[in-house]
């Protein structure tokens, strides 16, 4: 009797090598083995024939806000995992921040993890954070298990979590380089918003106006000076600007540690089409134009870009107001990020191959969970997303699992239906139904 406990068929399975017919082995939750489509069934193997749909491996999305404890009427672990499976997500990591205590401490951590237990239905692992005054703290954070250390360069909008000066910004990754940390960083150069056009009101273009494609250049330069000064490891959080991209080209050729992610909303919507008082839409760094997201496409073509993570954070509605000065910015995307990003993807010569790349295998990469997520491959966890690519479907905010249902994609039409999602071998969504919370709290490996 063969160890294996299940079979995953399909004509249409994304693996490192390739999309071939497979049929895929689980035991004990662990991928063992890849084999021949029309391969026998080991004996006392329960076989699931996928028929065309396309088996892909569980998305893992670094990027995500989930606001519980203290902003759970926000979102909330349990919301936020049942939108993340609903997605094709098996993995997130939650942003330090938003949240009440932020994780800047070990004891904030431990807070956050008591709130995530029994209630996550997918994989869970945290960013620290790195403030101003709690450079003491960030080497205890590593040795808990965070995956790395989040840090503005300019006001992050809430007051418990205030951005680095440039003497700081030092401070804080000397400190982590010391023990080969990674720092995470919103990008965006203070003085060069405070120089830009104020705003006020219901006009996009005003607010387009008040958060410039320099402010990022600016902060990213400045980045790829020290990381290249300090031999630090250092990532950009949600690129926008397309005029930076030559620096950070540069950058990475030279050596320098630099990894780039930018957001399904970059890719996928433009400042033209974002109605004036449509808040939903707001989110820094800003939406831009059509012209500006070709470039963004071009260098995640070449790989100037590593990987698209979808920066969800969400509010409570009554935040979206219609004035973009004062709305709150973020944007709700988990559920719909792969069918987004797979929608321009594919009109665009992309094929599955490439969004498993930049949304799995990288992103599991960048977390430090590139030995167990992020490929149908012998030893992974058996984490999988079945897709019906040619599919379409309406985004409906009633569909969504997020807690509040507000979306900037409402009302498109977009390609990919997620038919089921595994998380190490067990069914945690089919057909819109959900299991009881499977999800483990992951800390990073020594």
């Amino acid at each position: 009797m063969s160890d294996t406990e299940l079979v995953l068929r399909s004509t249409r399975v994304v693996t490192p090598d390739g999309t071939r017919p497979a049929s895929v082995e689980v035991a004990h939750g662990t991928i063992t083995a890849v084999t021949a489509h029309d391969a026998p069934v080991p004996g006392g193997a329960r076989l699931e024939d996928l028929g065309d749909d396309v088996l892909l491996p569980g998305l893992v999305d670094t990027h995500v806000h989930v606001n519980d404890p203290g902003r759970s009427e926000w979102e909330g672990f349990w919301s936020a995992t049942r939108a993340a499976a609903a997605g094709g997500i098996t993995t997130l990591i939650d942003m330090p921040l938003n949240s009440l205590p932020p994780t800047t401490t070990v004891a904030h951590l431990r807070a956050k993890q008591r709130a995530a237990a029994g209630r996550i239905h997918v994989d869970v692992g945290f960013w620290g954070g790195a403030l101003p005054d709690n450079v003491h703290d960030l080497r205890p954070l590593h040795e808990a298990g965070v995956f790395g250390f989040k840090a503005f360069l300019s006001p992050s909008g809430v007051d418990e979590f205030p951005h680095l000066d440039r003497e700081r910004l030092d401070r804080s990754l000397e400190e982590i380089t010391a023990f080969d940390g990674l720092l995470i960083v919103h990008a965006e150069d203070p003085h060069q918003l405070a120089a830009a056009p104020r705003h006020g009101g219901p006009r996009y273009a005003d607010f387009l106006a008040s958060r410039p494609r320099r402010a990022e250049d600016t902060a990213v330069a400045h980045l790829v000076d020290r990381a290249a000064h300090l031999d630090g490891r250092v990532h950009v959080l949600h690129l926008s600007s397309g005029d930076a991209l030559p620096v950070i080209a540069a950058a990475r050729a030279d050596g320098v540690r630099l990894t780039v992610e930018t957001c399904p909303h970059y890719l996928t919507l433009t400042a033209e089409e974002v109605p004036d008082g449509a808040s939903e839409f707001k989110c820094c760094p800003p939406i831009r134009e059509a012209a500006n997201r070709e470039l963004l496409w071009r260098a995640l073509a070449d790989g100037t870009i590593d990987c698209v993570v979808t920066d969800h954070s969400p509010s409570t509605a009554d935040l979206k107001t219609d004035d973009f000065a004062t709305a709150w910015g973020g944007i709700s995307g988990l559920q719909l990020s792969l069918p987004a990003v797979w929608t321009e993807a594919r009109g665009r010569g992309h094929g599955l191959e490439d969004v498993v790349r930049w949304m799995s295998a990288r992103t599991a990469g960048l977390a430090g969970l590139g030995a167990r997520k992020g490929a149908v491959a012998p030893g992974r966890d058996a984490d999988f997303a079945v897709l019906a690519p040619d599919e379409t479907f309406t985004v409906d905010p009633a569909a969504l699992q997020h807690r509040n249902r507000v979306t900037a994609y409402a009302g498109r039409t977009l390609y990919g239906v997620v038919r089921s999602t595994w998380l190490r071998g067990r069914r945690i969504l089919a057909d819109g139904e959900f299991t009881a919370p499977q999800g483990r709290l992951l800390t990073r490996s020594p």
